[in-house]
């Protein structure tokens, strides 16, 4: 059979789980020419959930276009990648790639570069100059082309909150409004990782993008379905886990959706017929020893406040770091400096601050940091299995 557990790229078909009420109202969304924002910390799910309502869409006659931005620096190359990916995703063949670049931008001079098959490999470059007309007649690309071929398009923009490094954000932002919100055949779903960046620029009154759409939070899975999931995905496959050990494997990463995947295939890969405490473990440590460099490249600049702030997060504490007994506790100098360290600890993506809560962003890493820095047992295997009931 194929690979039972996927992670590292998008889960498609058997691999997808759960996420229905996420999935049916994005779709409504698609359907019916709404704006979203979907927001969620990294590998929660979102590109394989846009993925799997965009191809319902299409299936129902919406275009879908899908671009990713993360590696995008300049506004040049947002439009670059923008009307290359509208084009391509909106046609069947190249010679109507060509037709629709000189049809729809005819203010551009636009470069056609062809691959080695230009069914698939086929790239748009754009002489831009600084006109505002030039710059609206790309962004309305995908109205122009809608309109045309009398079909609703849905523009998908992933790693969104990568605009806020342009050189000018504001002013970017205000000519996506300016144009967006007077298209009637597309609707934009932006999406990013970096809920902060997400959340300040779809939420704050004074930027251009507020109130741009239906605002959706991805939740984390819930443990019965990962459960039903990964017992299900076991038994494809000839192999046996109890429903003990799939409730500890959502317990140990916090029901983080790819870790959940990895931490189970490195359990399979380990099972031979049947998980058992071994199998577990060595599963468990594998995943460790994975993400090893990565965590310690994390830690290796961080103060010796930062450092201890993470050890009370890994020791249970989510709130209260300002209570003379904590700041006494983990010596954490006064209480402006717990404001400072939980902000520099925030902006390097290491803990997640909501609601006054404060949670490590990647769960793997409080397991790994409670080994190696802390020099703490991760798990009493034997008496939490037991307790477990396995």
């Amino acid at each position: 059979m194929d690979k039972p557990f996927v992670f590292g790229v998008t889960a498609v078909g058997d691999n997808f789980t759960d996420r229905q009420d996420e999935a049916k109202r994005l779709l409504a969304n698609f359907l019916s020419g709404v704006n979203t924002v979907l927001i969620s910390p990294r590998r929660w799910g979102k590109t394989s959930l846009v993925r799997k309502v965009g191809k319902m869409a299409e299936e129902q006659g919406v275009k879908v276009v899908f671009l990713d931005v993360f590696s995008h620096r300049t506004e040049a190359e947002f439009y670059n990648g923008f009307a290359t990916a509208v084009i391509k995703q909106t046609s069947s063949k190249w010679e109507e790639w060509v037709e629709n670049t000189k049809s729809f931008l005819s203010r551009v001079r636009p470069t056609i570069s062809m691959g080695t098959d230009p069914n698939v490999d086929f790239s748009v470059g754009l002489e831009l100059d600084e006109k505002r007309e030039t710059v609206d007649e790309i962004l309305s690309l995908p109205e122009k082309i809608a309109l045309k071929k009398g079909v609703r398009v849905v523009v998908c923009i992933d790693e969104f909150q990568q605009v806020m490094d342009f050189e000018e954000p504001a002013t970017f932002q205000k000519r996506l409004r300016s144009i967006w919100q007077h298209q009637s055949a597309v609707s934009y779903c932006l999406f990013g990782s970096k809920k902060h960046l997400m959340s300040l620029l779809f939420e704050k009154k004074s930027l251009p993008l507020y109130k741009f759409g239906d605002v959706l939070y991805l939740t984390k899975i819930d443990t019965d379905s990962w459960v039903n999931y990964i017992v299900a995905r076991f038994e494809s496959s000839g192999k046996e886990i109890n429903e003990s050990y799939a409730r500890l494997i959502c317990k140990m990463v916090d029901n983080h959706s790819s870790y959940v995947q990895q931490l189970s295939w490195l359990i399979w890969l380990r099972t031979e017929n049947r998980v058992d405490n071994e199998s577990f473990c060595f599963g468990l440590d594998d995943l460790l020893n994975q993400n090893s460099m990565l965590f310690q490249r994390d830690v290796e600049y961080l103060t010796g406040y930062q450092l201890n702030f993470l050890r009370a997060v890994c020791d249970g504490l989510d709130s209260e770091f300002t209570k003379k007994d904590v700041i006494a506790k983990y010596n954490f100098g006064t209480s402006p400096n717990v404001t400072r360290i939980k902000k520099a600890l925030a902006d390097k993506e290491i803990i997640d601050v909501s609601s006054q809560k404060v949670t490590l962003v990647d769960p793997v890493f409080g397991l790994w940091f409670r080994r190696e820095i802390q020099h703490k047992q991760i798990l009493p295997f034997t008496s939490s299995l037991e307790d477990e009931n396995v």
